[in-house]
């Protein structure tokens, strides 16, 4: 328990410093408010030279009474400690991180990156930086709108709001690339970088496609029966994860035992388990 705490406390403490160095190098110098309650400050920051860090967290505090009240404790005390860190180390580490580009498309792709690292590390260890996010999952319990569609308007009128503050719709546009960027990296970092790929494989040769697997590629499989709706006949369904340079190799063998084999290929963001990552070894 205490180990587990230690790793989860260490990977949300990495994650808001990734994420203040996407902040402070690249975004806030920018003029760039991607959104959420960072874009608020970057605005307020320009306008009357406010600490970004500081008005986070004086932003989050009726949130986190408001979610007390309305989401409970549990809920809200998870993300109480990676709000706080993200607000200290925005503005702890502002003085000492010089000027890194002047240009627009490298801020908005670099401190995208950034805080997409850092944020998914977050939410990989079982944290959040408050913010927007909260204030959704409260919203979302009066207005019936999934977290997801909320953010996106809350985002969308903070980086229109910003467009409109900094005369630019060049800056609002290089925004939207930062929030979907840092959303797209999120995903990977949570769900995983592994470049593994799924075979489902419909086939009436299960047992000598699977055996070929296990005796030419050192994998294994997994077999159910299926009946095709269309044929009404009765066949099995194989499912195998293997490497990316194992994926040639697997179509060769499925094509050898059955020309006639119905084959899905999808990719695999991560794979936990024997043969693959050891899943008591995992950080989340």
């Amino acid at each position: 328990m205490l180990l587990r705490l230690f790793k989860d406390t260490l990977g949300v403490t990495i994650g808001a410093i990734l994420t203040a160095i996407g902040l402070d190098a690249f975004l806030v110098p920018a003029k760039i408010a991607a959104g959420g309650f960072s874009g608020v400050a970057t605005i307020l920051y320009h306008l009357f030279s406010l600490p970004v860090g500081l008005v986070m967290f004086i932003m989050n505090v009726p949130v986190f009474i408001w979610s007390l009240i309305r989401l409970g404790p549990r809920y809200t005390v998870n993300s109480i400690y990676g709000t706080v860190a993200l607000s200290v180390f925005i503005d702890l580490l502002a003085p000492y991180i010089p000027l890194l580009t002047k240009d627009l498309l490298l801020a908005c792709l670099y401190g995208g990156v950034l805080m997409g690292l850092g944020l998914g590390l977050v939410f990989r260890f079982n944290g959040t930086t408050g913010g927007t996010e909260l204030l959704a999952a409260i919203l979302r319990t009066y207005m019936g709108i999934n977290i997801g569609q909320l953010l996106f308007i809350i985002d969308g009128l903070v980086v229109i709001w910003a467009g409109y503050v900094f005369r630019s719709a060049e800056l609002a546009m290089y925004a939207l690339i930062t929030i979907f960027l840092t959303a797209w990296i999120i995903d990977l970092v949570i769900e995983g970088f592994s470049s593994d790929k799924a075979f489902i494989i419909i086939t009436r040769r299960a047992d000598a496609i699977s055996q070929a697997i296990i005796n030419e590629l050192d994998r294994s499989a997994t077999a159910w029966k299926a009946r095709g709706m269309y044929s009404g006949t009765e066949q099995e369904v194989l499912i195998s994860v293997v490497g990316r340079a194992e994926v040639t190799r697997l179509k060769d063998i499925v094509k050898a035992q059955d020309p006639r084999a119905f084959i899905i290929l999808a990719n695999v963001h991560e794979v936990l388990g024997e043969g693959f990552k050891d899943l008591e070894k995992t950080g989340s």
